[in-house]
């Protein structure tokens, strides 16, 4: 049967391996834009990084509305669903640890540092999403 994660579950959930999230933005002309993303958590924040040119860094300048979906697509299937507001930024100081830690992440902690220093260049922006609501549900299918 399927049920609510609590805040504490859905927060490992989200943390476990290399789950990738997949962002929607909200394009200039109204249209929706969804793309994979790496992630990390800061506290009730989800940071990630892109570039300034993609359809994500131009979208968030326009407006800052983000969903993004965690999902396990094997049984007995679960999702987390975050929506927030998003903040970006270009500061490559602020962006390096960040940077670092999603190649931390999803590279080894062998390959964070060059990760860092290859994203966190001109060019490209921190995001972060302030995550304001929260569906999480596990054991969809059980």
């Amino acid at each position: 049967m399927s049920r609510a994660m609590t805040d504490d579950e859905w927060r490992a959930f989200v943390l476990d391996g290399t789950r990738t999230a997949k962002v929607a933005t909200v394009r200039p002309d109204g249209r929706p834009h969804v793309a994979p993303v790496w992630f990390v958590l800061d506290g009730d924040d989800v940071v990630f990084t892109t570039g300034a040119d993609s359809v994500k860094g131009r979208s968030l300048h326009g407006d800052p509305r983000v969903s993004l979906c965690v999902e396990d697509d094997r049984p007995p299937f679960s999702f987390v669903i975050l929506e927030g507001t998003a903040s970006v930024s270009d500061d490559l100081e602020a962006m390096l640890p960040w940077a670092t830690a999603l190649g931390g992440r999803y590279m080894g902690a062998d390959e964070a540092e060059g990760f860092g220093r290859r994203n966190a260049v001109v060019g490209e922006l921190l995001v972060r999403v302030h995550v304001e609501h929260v569906v999480a549900r596990a054991d969809i299918a059980g």
